[in-house]
Order: structure tokens, then C-alpha cells, then sequence
């Protein structure tokens, strides 16, 4: 059990999410539409790093989640490899209608795994499909299988429509509540005590029967 944090914190556990994936996938739309619950149809390139930060209150336990939008494009790729250090959780996002942002999710889990803490065996890793409301060229079957294969999560969305949007981060956040190790790393003014195993395929597995939220 995750000790309590120092009196003073106005929340009980800080969540560091990471959302990866190519360029042009979504990832901003993504986390404009969860912590504002807003859609820009042109809505400009990462450059390099952002961030917002949303408070949440789940199962009586205050979490502050700081999400990190990463830039997609390969001129940026040293700049935000620091920014793994400390992910608690990573979202990987590819585009339903380009089969290449799919292809390269390959090289993206090798990054978790060269930069995220445990070589990304720590963190809770989340598949998302985006842009389904619009014609898709990469079967739902298929999706799954891959996330499946590296024991992560996966569901689909759409962040024009907000469809499974807030389902997609707060799984993730669920998932990192579940793991007490994982958890005691959250404790705001302290150090973790407990020394993280590699989460195995079974505790970051989705429930792929419940998954199609969208």
C-alpha cells in the first residue's frame, strides 16, 4: 500500500502519461478533447513537448495527472527522449486510416523500452486507434492482436467525436492505481521504497471484450 503523501499536497498521487505515436495521428486532438473537452479541426504539430495537467478524483484517492504530448516527427525524437524518464503510463496512438503510423508503432515501443523507466516493462502501456469516425484501413482484429502480443491495453477512439476518449486515460489511470509498486512511485514528496518488477502480459492485458467503446 502506497504511504500517504506529506501534509500540504492538495492530491495524493502525480501521474506522468506519456502520448506517442506519429505525426498527424491525433495525439494533441487527443489531449485537447480530454482535459478541455475541445476539438480544433486545425489544430497546429507539437513542437517538441507539451503538457496539461488534469485533477481527478477516483475511488476517493486525488489524482493529479500531468499528460505529456510528445512531437511525432523524427527531428524531434532526441529532444524528447528525456521526457520518458518517470512515465507512469504511456499511450501509444497510431491513425485508423494510415497503415503506416501502425507500421512504425514497432519503433516507438523501442523507445519506451530504451528510454522508460525498467526498459518500459514498469509502465502501463495503452494501444489507441484514432479517428474512427472516419474510414478505416487498419482492421480493428489486427489492432488488437499487436497490443495483444506486447501485453498492453488497447481500445479506439475518436477525438472529433470525444467517442472513448476518456475511457482510453482513465484506464490507464485505473491500471496504475491497480499496481501497488507502480502506485508507491506516485506519492508526492517521496521517494519509492519498493523496488518495481516487469509488470507481466497478464496485469496490463485488456479486456478486449470490453474494450470496444467506440
Amino acid at each position: 500500500m502506497a504511504a500517504p503523501p506529506p501534509q500540504g499536497f492538495p492530491y495524493d498521487h502525480l501521474f506522468k502519461i506519456l502520448i506517442i505515436g506519429d505525426a498527424a495521428t491525433g495525439k494533441s486532438s487527443m489531449l485537447l478533447r480530454f482535459t478541455d473537452d475541445s476539438f480544433d479541426e486545425h489544430i497546429q504539430s507539437t513542437i517538441g513537448v507539451d503538457f496539461k495537467v488534469k485533477h481527478l478524483d477516483v475511488n476517493g484517492k486525488r489524482v493529479k495527472l500531468t499528460i505529456w504530448d510528445t512531437a511525432g516527427q523524427e527531428r524531434f525524437r532526441t529532444l524528447t527522449s528525456s521526457y520518458y524518464r518517470g512515465a507512469h503510463g504511456v499511450c501509444f496512438v497510431y491513425d485508423v486510416t494510415r497503415p503506416d503510423t501502425f507500421e512504425n508503432l514497432d519503433q516507438w515501443l523501442k523507445e519506451v523500452k530504451l528510454y522508460a523507466p525498467n526498459n518500459g516493462e514498469s509502465v502501463v502501456k495503452l494501444l489507441v486507434g484514432n479517428k474512427i469516425d472516419l474510414e478505416r484501413k487498419i482492421p480493428r482484429e489486427q489492432a488488437e492482436s499487436w497490443a495483444r502480443s506486447q501485453g498492453m491495453l488497447f481500445l479506439e477512439a475518436s477525438a472529433k467525436t470525444k467517442l472513448g476518449i476518456r475511457q482510453c486515460f482513465m484506464e490507464v489511470v485505473q491500471k496504475i492505481l491497480e499496481d501497488p509498486e507502480l502506485l508507491a512511485t506516485t506519492v508526492p514528496g517521496q521517494k519509492p521504497k519498493v523496488q518495481l518488477r516487469p509488470q507481466s502480459a497478464r496485469s496490463n492485458k485488456a479486456s478486449f471484450d470490453d474494450s470496444g467503446c467506440c
